[in-house]
């Protein structure tokens, strides 16, 4: 309009005219080319996954994953690991930008080198999940203390659903995984724990209720070998963290990514297949229940510690008299 408004006062010549709409498209095209070279050019977001939580749901995550580039502007490169320890090592290197981590890998990586939280996913209402206790469908246990004496899976040593939580309702016991279990494994995987108790490699393990829900709501050749028999208290659910170096600019678009998913047709799409309602932005002491089991636990070890360190009766040694 300012145009046409030049050339009704005269001050753009119609001769020029042309010459002016020509420049004009021809530096539009210009900005074009390297607005998508800037973002051909642009270094990838680098989002990391474990296996101990999205192993046989990686096709739905990856679409959640390219998703989040798309409405961000950037590309997106998936960074796989085993451990969340591997994970943590990762965020910590600057190796991996944002994660889906688990709550104690979230704590211990905030404490350590200031990692972030991004956001967490909603599930039937709430950003909360529970950790279950699951036997062999044919078990007689009918509650987790009935497992004494049992071989135990556990996911990973830092996942709270599949490890902190049995640990800490064992410590609140006066016991530990190496005195109440006759022994105890590691499978890396909610999904790997609920196939080992389905085959009855072990006796029962502790799983994300959030693996096992959605597990047997789309695949549940394993749950349906298993069964429920301890819901411990729901717990804030896994969430996503970012490194404190990321442009806050960016760091605020990735995060409107993920907090608008849900008002998105395509967004709204892959949130229904992960059973997922939409993601929340929580404050840090969100996850305080969370750190009061680590500590619960891990005063209960110091003092475990020190009940071993003190002599026992009779070995107490007395000085010779010189």
């Amino acid at each position: 309009m300012i145009i046409f408004a030049l050339i009704r006062t005269g001050q753009l010549m119609p001769k020029r005219f042309g010459f002016f709409i020509f420049a004009l498209t021809l530096t539009f095209l210009l900005w074009a080319d390297i607005a998508q070279y800037a973002v051909a050019s642009q270094e990838p977001l680098r989002i990391g996954l474990t296996a101990v939580i999205v192993e046989d749901f990686l096709q739905l995550n990856r679409q959640l994953l390219q998703y989040v580039g798309e409405k961000v502007g950037v590309p997106v490169e998936l960074v796989l690991r085993k451990s969340y320890q591997e994970m943590n090592d990762m965020l910590e290197k600057g190796e991996v930008d944002v994660a889906f981590v688990c709550s104690p890998p979230y704590i211990l990586g905030r404490d350590k080198f200031g990692l972030e939280l991004l956001v967490v996913p909603q599930i039937n209402g709430e950003p909360l999940y529970y950790s279950y206790v699951v036997v062999p469908k044919d078990s007689e246990a009918k509650r987790f203390e009935d497992l004494r004496g049992k071989v135990y899976a556990f996911s990973d040593p830092l996942s709270n659903s599949g490890k902190l939580v049995p640990t800490y309702f064992l410590a609140k016991m006066g016991e530990t995984p190496e005195t109440f279990f006759k022994r105890y494994i590691y499978t890396q995987s909610h999904y790997n724990s609920i196939e080992a108790v389905a085959v009855g490699f072990v006796d029962g393990a502790s799983v994300d209720s959030y693996v096992w829900d959605l597990a047997d709501a789309t695949d549940p050749k394993f749950t349906k070998k298993t069964k429920i028999i301890e819901k411990f208290i729901p717990f804030p659910f896994t969430p996503f963290v970012i490194r404190k170096e990321i442009d806050p600019v960016l760091k605020e678009r990735i995060r409107g990514a993920f907090l608008n998913m849900h008002s998105d047709a395509k967004g709204k799409e892959i949130l229904n297949k992960l059973r997922i309602d939409k993601f929340v932005k929580v404050p840090d002491s969100f996850y305080n229940p969370v750190r009061e089991m680590l500590n619960f636990v891990k005063d209960s070890k110091t003092q475990e510690a020190k009940k071993l360190a003190r002599p026992k009766v009779g070995e107490t040694k007395i000085p010779k008299e010189r």
